[in-house]
């Protein structure tokens, strides 16, 4: 493992440094846009663009790595990023920064799978989900430190935005000197969300509407700071309590989803999000409570993901994960875009309060979606279920699964595409007819 870390190195620490970028400038984006008096609305389709963008480059940048190559595209990728941050100083106006996190978002999608899918290869099936936690805890580390960065500048100049093209600018230095042996990139077929969707409806619907949290959170968090009249420190302790929240907590969610099912991990934890909401929105806590509730509403809300693909991933084989990955990748995408507008339209119609209470309904759907799928299907055993691993939210996630086994996929790749997509189709029919499936 560590001999796996240390030939990775370049690629972590180069994803750390372009991770601070990112957590300082989501939070930065959201400050900047309340003080040039963007308005709600506006600020929501803005950070919106990010989460169209990560869906574009989930699914284009795949077929570029494989023309000009994994080091090229990172460099080109972060290159495009590093641009990007410049030009929200450049031109100061809504369409333009929505254009801009349009390209930022497209730019740090093909970092994700260009760096996962290196990171896949350098690993092997025994160390392959050793090596994505030491990764996902270097992106989280990487967000949340961010977060502080926003106190070393005025959010009203110019520095921030420097500091974070630099940050990206230096992250391709390690990338472009490496020597590691660059892997060999194939892409791989997709299954349709509706195909998904019959094998795994909780997974499916769970993953689109826990995103909207995950959009609402991530992109309009530092706004509702802003509105509510909290400092540049305390919007940045804010924002950093959500991300460590979500992180602390994800192996213990994992384990008790082993333990007790996945279906009944996600309903409990979607209820405890809306509680943790409805308890926020009264607006009765400051100062250290404050943080301690916003680490517990990343700690209900960012581990749907991972809970989520889990889920999904217990009624798939390994071959077919690997097919998935990416589609439930573009349903969080889907459901994050929507996030930011919604949430942003309610906070402008019912006010700031409207932050907690959008994300509250989010969960509450689930939670009851979750509840009404118990009563279609029997849950699986606990030794069918496969093992839980950490995974990023939307904002920080392509489609890197450590639980496939590369030596199936090799075997699956030798029986024909025809073969399998027929039995795979077969197997969405049947489930969609039995009597335990609606």
């Amino acid at each position: 493992m560590i001999k796996v870390i240390s030939n990775s190195w370049a690629l972590l620490f180069g994803m750390g440094l372009i991770m601070l970028g990112n957590g300082l400038l989501g939070s930065l984006l959201g400050v900047r846009a309340s003080i040039e008096g963007f308005g709600l609305s506006a600020t929501g389709l803005v950070m919106s663009g990010y989460f169209i963008g990560l869906i574009l480059g989930s699914a284009a940048v795949p077929k570029l790595v494989g023309r000009v190559g994994h080091i090229r595209m990172f460099g080109a990728l972060a290159s495009l990023a590093s641009t990007a941050v410049l030009i929200h100083i450049v031109i100061i106006d809504p369409w333009a920064w929505w254009v801009m996190r349009v390209v930022t978002g497209f730019s740090y999608a093909g970092l994700y799978v260009v760096t996962e899918s290196w990171l896949n290869d350098a690993s092997e099936n025994d160390t392959r989900g050793q090596l994505l936690s030491f990764y996902m805890v270097v992106l989280l580390a990487g967000m949340a430190g961010g977060q502080f960065l926003l106190n070393i500048a005025p959010p009203a100049g110019f520095e921030l935005f420097v500091l974070i093209s630099v940050l990206v600018g230096l992250a391709v230095v390690p990338i472009l000197v490496t020597v590691s042996q660059v892997p060999d990139f194939e892409t791989t077929e997709s299954v349709s969300i509706v195909q998904l969707f019959r094998v795994s409806p909780l997974g499916v619907i769970g993953m689109l509407v826990s995103s909207v949290s995950m959009g609402a959170i991530f992109g309009l968090g530092a706004v509702y700071g802003a509105q509510i009249g909290m400092s540049v420190q305390e919007i940045s302790f804010f924002m950093a309590a959500i991300v460590v929240g979500g992180a602390v907590i994800q192996m213990p969610l994992g384990r008790m989803s082993d333990h007790y099912g996945r279906r009944r991990t996600i309903i409990g934890t979607c209820i405890g999000g809306v509680v943790v909401s409805l308890f926020a929105a009264q607006g009765a806590v400051s100062g250290w409570q404050l943080y301690a509730l916003a680490a517990a509403l990343g700690a209900m809300s960012t581990p749907l993901y991972s809970l989520c693909a889990a889920h999904t991933n217990d009624y798939l084989t390994p071959p077919q994960m690997v097919a998935a990955s990416g589609t439930l990748v573009l349903v969080s995408g889907v459901g994050a875009t929507l996030g930011s507008p919604i949430t942003a339209f309610a906070m402008d119609y019912f006010g700031p309060v409207a932050f907690y209470y959008s994300i509250a309904v989010s969960l509450a759907i689930v939670a009851l979606y979750g509840v009404w799928r118990s009563t279609r299907r029997d849950a699986m055993a606990h030794e069918d279920q496969g093992d839980f691993v950490i995974m990023a939210p939307t904002p920080m996630s392509a489609s890197f699964n450590p639980d496939v086994d590369l030596d199936e996929i090799e075997a699956a790749a030798e029986v024909d595409a025809d073969e399998i997509q027929a039995s795979f189709e077969e197997l969405a029919d049947e489930l969609q007819h039995s009597d335990d499936v609606s």
